[in-house]
């Protein structure tokens, strides 16, 4: 959710009952290398999944959180079949359709979630390695869009890109972002 480019990612993950996959974990705690081999595991093994991602100018439009919530009824609903309960990571989703309980620190907690955060993430990342390429000078493979010093200074450089948010640039340089 923070960081100052590139798109907002969500997704959602159906389990057959009493599937758990060894090493699933908040995908903050795993190394790259295992959340990505956990994603394809993921994958082959759930009997639904679906990643969804909210573009910069939907989330300068929207702002932020509702990006997010967006990003997850939108992930929810591509889901084939659709899920008879829902569980969220810390959050509500106004006007969900489908029986559901917020789970405070769900990525952490449930394996369910987590395994959903592990499938955005590496989506995001994987993006970011693309955008990487596409807009040489942000170093985006190496922050994927947070504010590190060497992102901020980047900013300061060459201004912004196409996948930076406006409403996020903050920096005390007002003029770059126009």
């Amino acid at each position: 959710m923070g960081p100052l480019a590139g798109p907002v990612v969500a997704a959602a993950v159906v389990f057959p009952p009493g599937l758990g996959l060894c090493g699933v974990d908040d995908s903050k705690r795993l190394t790259a290398a295992r959340r990505a081999a956990l994603a394809g595991e993921i994958r082959d093994r759930a009997l639904a999944w679906a990643v969804v991602e909210v573009e910069p100018q939907e989330i300068d439009a929207l702002n932020i959180y509702r990006a997010g919530l967006e990003a997850m009824r939108r992930a929810i609903a591509r889901l084939d079949p659709p899920p008879d309960h829902v569980l969220l990571d810390g959050r509500q989703i106004p006007g969900l359709d489908l029986p559901h309980e917020r789970i405070v620190h769900g990525d952490a907690t449930c394996h369910a979630i987590a395994a959903a955060s592990i499938l955005a993430k590496t989506r995001r990342d994987a993006l970011m390695s693309e955008y990487d390429a596409r807009y040489p000078g942000y170093d985006f493979g190496a922050h994927k869009g947070y504010a590190t010093e060497a992102h901020r200074a980047a900013l300061r450089r060459l201004g912004p890109s196409p996948i930076h948010r406006r409403s996020f640039l903050l920096l005390p340089h007002p003029k770059l972002w126009d």
